[in-house]
């Protein structure tokens, strides 16, 4: 369509302002702002008919003059910025369904392919004014803050998004989740039997690490995205497992990471300590969740009736390399499909004594449920070393001393 004739049956709807008019064909040029859009075609369309020209007066049917509102939006904008560090930022609309129905009723009339939506000017010209208020940068892909417009109340929004940090953790305690358990009497609401705390255990490794970096970061608080996770009364020792930690709406980025991780030590000391690496990302997270890898464990198992050393390191050969076939163990049932897992043994052998136990050393695949390779479970794992000795085995402490990677399972 031509571009005059165009602008005619745009008027022709009513009084619509430079901006509404240009952006009909937004996506026809560039290094133009809408409203020299607009206003380069109504002067065409004017000289055109040789008519009087008649500028845009009144409200605009479409935005009811929304974009001359533009510079008290981006202040509002930056008052809610007010006590929150952040270097970048992006601005979102909720634009009235009425301002959209009408232009769109427009695009659909004329079958308008170049027409940019409402929603996407405010974004840019709020976002530019903003940053000449406030000296900070717009970002597409990784704001620190989420400013959205509530056109239509006259609101704004603030979403701060969150900073995440990656390291390893090793967990000296037994008796530590690796993450928050709500209570399974109350769900979480407080109750007689978890002293109204709402949790099954009072720590977990998220929580040790969380509070003194939430303090930091002045955050609402944070969330442990693990490479795995070990049994409670495991304890996670040697290399650490690593880690993303997500720190939820901080009102604080500028944290110096030698300073968080000594802060995070000393707080959970004897209990939990970090080594930090690097600062990381959304992207990480579904990294380190879906990748796979081994994980090194010391055992001690306790075996009924006496066994020879050498009986025991003739199972632990038949071991070695074998493919396990696991039905979901029994421990885990209520949480888990009841299907059955294959996983290989990597590496396992002897390491020594304890007491009237014994300590193995053992490398399985992702997903390896240890403690049923060494009871096999009431025949829900095959083979195991308690089938292979004719006895019953049991772990009676474990400890992963090596995670080189990511992976899933228990």
């Amino acid at each position: 369509m031509d571009l005059i004739d165009l602008c005619g049956k745009v008027l022709a709807y009513g009084e619509i302002c430079d901006h509404c008019l240009g952006r009909m064909v937004g996506k026809r040029s560039y290094g133009l702002s809408n409203d020299r859009r607009g206003a380069g075609l109504r002067t065409a369309y004017y000289l055109a008919l040789n008519e009087p020209f008649r500028p845009h007066q009144g409200s605009c049917w479409i935005c009811q003059d929304l974009f001359t509102t533009i510079g008290e939006w981006a202040r509002r904008v930056a008052t809610a910025f007010d006590g929150i560090e952040y270097g970048t930022f992006l601005i979102g609309t909720h634009v009235p369904p009425l301002m959209a129905e009408n232009e769109e009723m427009v695009w659909s009339d004329h079958s308008l392919a170049y027409a940019e939506p409402m929603k996407s000017e405010i974004n840019r010209e709020v976002g530019k004014a903003v940053s000449e208020l406030t000296g900070k940068e717009a970002s597409l892909t990784s704001p620190d803050v989420l400013a959205v417009l509530d056109i239509a109340s006259g609101t704004v929004e603030v979403q701060v998004n969150p900073v995440f940090f990656y390291g390893r953790y090793r967990k000296l305690e037994r008796g530590i989740p690796q993450t928050h358990w709500d209570c399974r009497v109350c769900r979480g609401k407080g109750c007689e039997r978890c002293g109204y705390s709402g949790k099954q255990y009072a720590d977990s490794v998220e929580e040790l690490i969380a509070r003194p970096a939430a303090e930091l970061f002045a955050a609402e608080g944070g969330v442990l995205h693990g490479a795995g996770r070990e049994d409670i009364d495991a304890r996670m020792i040697g290399t650490g497992r690593p880690f993303v930690m997500e720190m939820v709406a901080p009102r604080r980025r500028g944290i110096d990471l030698a300073d968080l991780e000594a802060a995070i030590n000393s707080s959970a000391s004897g209990r939990v300590e970090v080594s930090l690496e690097r600062w990381s990302s959304r992207g990480e997270v579904e990294t380190i969740k879906s990748d796979k890898m081994h994980k090194k464990y010391r055992i001690l198992v306790e075996i009924d009736d006496p066994v020879s050393l050498s009986e025991l390191q003739f199972a632990l050969t038949a071991l070695q390399g074998a493919t396990v076939y696991q039905r979901t163990p029994q421990r885990v049932a209520h949480r888990r499909a009841d299907k059955v897992r294959e996983r290989r043994v990597l590496e396992i052998g002897y390491a020594g004594s304890e007491g009237d136990g014994h300590v193995i050393e053992l490398t399985g695949e992702a997903g390896l449920y240890v403690k049923e390779l060494i009871s096999g479970d009431c025949g829900r794992t095959r083979p195991s070393l308690s089938a292979l000795l004719g006895r019953e085995a049991r772990v009676v402490r474990l400890d992963v001393i090596q995670v080189s990677g990511t992976e899933s399972g228990d």
